[in-house]
């Protein structure tokens, strides 16, 4: 039985262990996944940072599940394009902009969650409407800024919902 691994991709100007993060990573361990949450803060490039993530992941041998936030959330869109993971979390993913790498995103998995708040000054909540509309993601749109810190009970339960879907709790899934 393989171990599933969860990875976090913080944002621009976060780090990673930020309040976001650390309240995730608490609902991840108790679901049974080991908890990773890469720090980037050596470089505001997302290319650079999607370059970083994905090395991280060619070494890996257990199933992977990949979180972003902002532009950690475009750093996993991209890294889902290639790699297989059993799932994708989104927080307000900062896609689709304009001098950014990729602007392509087909993530190899069945289980993509989108997580946007309504008020969003940063990232336009239709940016994650596309993607959501395009991959068949699960989205749920809340009343809530950027960061979406007020917004945890929320994110967590939305959280939990993706979780199970992924990673069914005290399961460890076999790659096939």
């Amino acid at each position: 039985m393989k171990k599933t691994t969860l990875y976090f991709s913080h944002g621009k100007e976060s780090g990673p262990w930020g309040i976001k993060i650390t309240y995730l990573a608490k609902i991840a361990e108790a679901h049974g996944l080991a908890v990773k949450s890469i720090d980037y803060r050596e470089t505001l490039d997302p290319d650079e940072r999607v370059k970083k993530l994905e090395a991280i992941l060619e070494q890996e041998t257990s199933n992977i599940i990949l979180a972003g936030s902002s532009m950690g959330g475009y750093v996993s869109a991209v890294a889902a394009n290639h790699f297989d993971i059993d799932g994708l979390f989104l927080i307000a993913p900062a896609l689709y902009f304009r001098n950014w790498g990729v602007s392509e995103y087909v993530p190899k998995t069945d289980h993509s969650y989108v997580i946007h708040g309504w008020d969003d000054d940063i990232v336009p909540v239709e940016y994650s409407q596309k993607f959501s509309q395009l991959n068949k993601a699960t989205m749920q749109l809340v009343d809530g800024g950027h960061t979406l810190n007020d917004q945890l009970q929320a994110m967590g339960d939305f959280f939990q919902q993706f979780l199970n879907s992924c990673a069914p709790r005290g399961e460890t899934q076999d790659s096939e």
